[in-house]
């Protein structure tokens, strides 16, 4: 049954952003354009086109520690993270859980070469939309901050992998909007986002596409 679930809202919260600056500092089409090459301007680069030096500094342990005990992990369960970054998560998760097994597919081969050492082994450069693991693989299955990034033929192909590869749990973030001032801050703040819905209409998607799992929602307030 799909329960709605805030693991991601302390890190979310925690960063100041000048909606106005953003959108009105530098050419928005142009920088967007950039960004979806997911390479190092992306991860490294000024913060008008990504994330402006992504950097591990353990903020990700307290929600690795949040999932691990939502969900009851422990050595030797295998966790998938779809769009994985850099792999901070996985190597969080592997530090709460010692024994855990941890892999990542991410669509960027820049962030992929410059993960966390301890992990990148374990991450693979793929798509969503074409998991390529077998049926049931994984005790949990995660995907946090991607799925907005596709188009909505892509995200249905893409829920529906996720409930494929998982034999047990599994939790999507996606970004959301409640009003219309939501919905223009997120516009003047994304960089990447293909399909981004309501609540309801996200709802909608999880139920078309039969995913059984927990969510969670980001909000530009």
């Amino acid at each position: 049954m799909l329960k709605e679930i805030d693991f991601i809202g302390l890190i979310h919260k925690s960063t100041k952003r000048d909606y106005l600056s953003r959108v009105n500092e530098s050419p928005k089409a142009q920088v967007a354009e950039i960004a979806k090459r997911w390479d190092y301007d992306y991860w490294d680069g000024d913060r008008t086109t990504g994330y402006g030096g992504m950097n591990y500094d353990g903020r990700w342990k307290k929600v690795a520690q949040a999932m691990a005990d939502h969900y009851q992990l422990k050595a030797g369960d295998k966790i998938l993270d779809v769009g994985c970054g850099k792999g901070f998560l996985l190597h969080d998760f592997s530090l709460v859980v010692p024994g855990i097994e941890v892999y990542g597919l991410d669509i960027s081969g820049y962030a992929i070469e410059n993960a966390k050492e301890e992990v990148r082994g374990n991450i693979q450069q793929g798509h969503a939309k074409q998991l390529p693991f077998e049926d049931n693989s994984f005790d949990l299955v995660l995907s946090i901050n991607t799925l907005h990034n596709l188009y909505c033929y892509e995200l249905f192909d893409a829920l529906q992998e996720i409930e494929r590869v998982s034999k047990k749990d599994k939790y999507v973030c996606v970004e959301s909007y409640r009003n219309e001032q939501e919905k223009v801050n997120l516009l003047y703040w994304q960089l990447t986002c293909e399909c981004f819905f309501t609540p309801e209409e996200w709802a909608f998607w999880f139920h078309k596409t039969g995913y059984k799992g927990d969510y969670g929602f980001i909000y530009f307030e």
